[in-house]
């Protein structure tokens, strides 16, 4: 019999197809101690893939753009977290998650600039949005190939502030990662579909 918490092992550790980057050690284990949802677990790992991508392209065409890559994977890795709490939005729409995982990560002791990934992952249009903000959000949306022209809008003003290069020129370069990206979308999708939204019954 396998034990309860298999799946969110498999999870977590497993090789997946397509092949994912294992979640920062912080981000798993504190998975594991609330013994999250397996596809929650499956999702954020889908998330924080896109996420590394995204981020290694910005450093590489804009060196001089400031980007402080460990949050930015950490808010990927836990954007979700409140669904712990409010598993029903595993599988349908809400946004309780939001506020509840930034509680929730400050309840464990994660910084407030780290812990404010779980709520402004939906909320990149507030003015103060960072561009880890806006790279977060990104990846939460193309990982399944949802495109969000507002969104990329904002991410193309800070290429172009930081680059100097047209906003076209920036706009067609991002155009083309997040087309790339968003191709692996269906399998991506796949491998979350195989996780329940549950915890296995002993």
């Amino acid at each position: 019999m396998p034990l309860p918490n298999d799946a969110l092992s498999r999870a977590l550790d497993d090789p997946a197809d397509p092949p994912l980057h294992p979640l920062p050690r912080a981000a798993a284990d504190l998975l594991r101690t609330l013994d999250a949802p397996p596809r929650l677990a499956a999702h954020l790992r889908a998330v924080h893939d896109v996420a590394r991508q995204l981020v290694g392209w910005v450093e590489e065409r804009c060196p001089d753009l400031a980007v402080d890559r460990g949050a930015v994977l950490f808010g990927a890795a836990t954007h979700d977290i409140g669904k712990v709490v409010h598993p029903a939005e595993l599988s349908g729409p809400g946004s309780l998650h939001e506020e509840a995982g930034r509680e929730l990560l400050a309840a464990h002791g994660f910084a407030p600039e780290l812990a404010r990934f779980a709520a402004t992952h939906a909320t990149w249009t507030d003015p103060g949005a960072t561009v880890e903000d806006l790279l977060v959000g990104t990846a939460d949306k193309i990982w399944k190939n949802k495109r969000v022209p507002a969104l990329e809008d904002l991410v193309v003003a800070r290429l172009t502030e930081a680059t100097g290069r047209p906003r076209w020129e920036e706009f067609l370069a991002l155009d083309e990662l997040l087309e790339r990206l968003g191709a692996g979308a269906d399998r991506r999708l796949a491998y979350q579909a195989a996780f329940p939204t549950a915890r296995p019954v002993p």
